[in-house]
């Protein structure tokens, strides 16, 4: 999907995986009780940070696609075009799936 919003310096934007609806043991979810997800797919992704010392640019680790995890209360909600987004700093990143 094509976002009309391009981040700032060291910011990735993630869309967040749907939250469970049900339990391992099929038990379903009301909303009142879901958790926040910690996993979603990377949409947008800025250029990078400048180093402090030397001015350089430090390309960005994450690109467009990837399935990360990230801390449970990183990033800002960014409402685009009725989807919820997440903006969040490169190093509010876990990891990679």
């Amino acid at each position: 999907m094509a976002l009309n919003f391009k981040p700032n310096a060291d910011r990735v934007v993630v869309e967040a995986a749907p939250a469970e609806e049900k339990t391992a043991s099929g038990l379903y979810i009301p909303d009142t009780a879901k958790e926040k997800p910690q996993r979603g797919t990377v949409v947008a992704v800025g250029p990078g940070k400048y180093a402090d010392l030397t001015g350089n640019l430090i390309p960005m680790s994450y690109k467009v696609g990837d399935q990360v995890f990230y801390g449970k209360y990183s990033g800002t909600e960014l409402p685009i075009d009725g989807i919820e987004y997440l903006i969040m700093r490169e190093s509010d990143i876990l990891g990679i799936v």
